[in-house]
């Protein structure tokens, strides 16, 4: 089966995808393409996912690269496979041939490029990673490699839309705490709960630290069952585990 790569106009010219669920070789709750070792899911068959979207990619498995995801605002700057993979969410290369990758299932997937300086970057950035700086530490760990972020185009993939993403009072407290204005990115729902803008309030963060231009795909990973895996809606239908999403980009 064909897979399903999202891709935005806004980063033509550098290699990348945002893979959807169809065409992998998991089944079950897992069904499609799972690239995540840290699901259940049984190990070879991530493994032929993650082949088929490297294949995509025109690389080998081995030239994919990833970190060991702990919702931390750590950025790595690397030039070659990392093994094992260091605790962090985001990573950034000017090196030709490495596949920046990162897993989400709801949390955004941000992909970064300076085409002028040949510099790439890769975030995962759920609430707890975009409140701590993840995406504004990526950014300037790609300009220690030559970047200037006036010049770098960041586009955020599928993740859970704020329709879908209820929150409570508590939530709320931890982003007004840091800045009273941040109230914008949350929605009244019923009683005490709150709606959060996920994606708005990357964005936010995006232009804030000066790129030049910050886009999201639209897609809510909740919303769309057949397309996306989502961790909150196997939450909701009680579902033992939860596939991952993978996001890559390489020079």
């Amino acid at each position: 089966m064909t897979l399903d790569i999202i891709t935005s106009p806004d980063l033509d010219g550098v290699t990348h995808g945002f893979f959807g669920r169809k065409g992998g070789a998991s089944s079950g709750v897992f069904a499609g393409l799972n690239c995540g070792y840290g699901s259940s899911d049984q190990h070879e068959v991530v493994s032929i996912n993650r082949a088929r979207v490297a294949d995509a990619m025109a690389l080998a498995p081995t030239q994919m690269v990833g970190v060991h995801q702990v919702h931390s605002a750590d950025v790595v700057v690397v030039d070659a496979p990392l093994d094992p993979q260091p605790k962090a969410d985001a990573l950034v290369t000017a090196t030709q041939g490495v596949a920046l990758t990162i897993l989400t299932a709801d949390c955004q997937p941000v992909l970064f490029a300076d085409h002028k300086a040949g510099v790439i970057g890769a975030a995962h950035a759920g609430w707890k990673g975009a409140l701590n700086g993840v995406l504004e530490n990526t950014v300037t760990q790609m300009e220690t490699l030559g970047a200037r972020a006036k010049d770098i185009t960041a586009v955020i993939g599928p993740c859970i839309s704020q329709r879908a993403y209820e929150v409570g009072p508590e939530f709320m407290d931890q982003f007004t705490a840091k800045d009273q204005k941040f109230d914008r990115f949350f929605v009244a729902g019923k009683g005490d709960r709150m709606h959060f803008d996920l994606p708005g309030f990357g964005l936010h963060v995006l232009q804030a630290s000066g790129v030049s231009t910050a886009r999201w795909t639209h897609n809510c990973t909740y919303a769309d069952p057949e397309r996306f895996f989502s961790y909150r809606r196997s939450v909701h239908q009680k579902e033992a585990d939860y596939g991952r999403l993978i996001a890559t980009i390489r020079l």
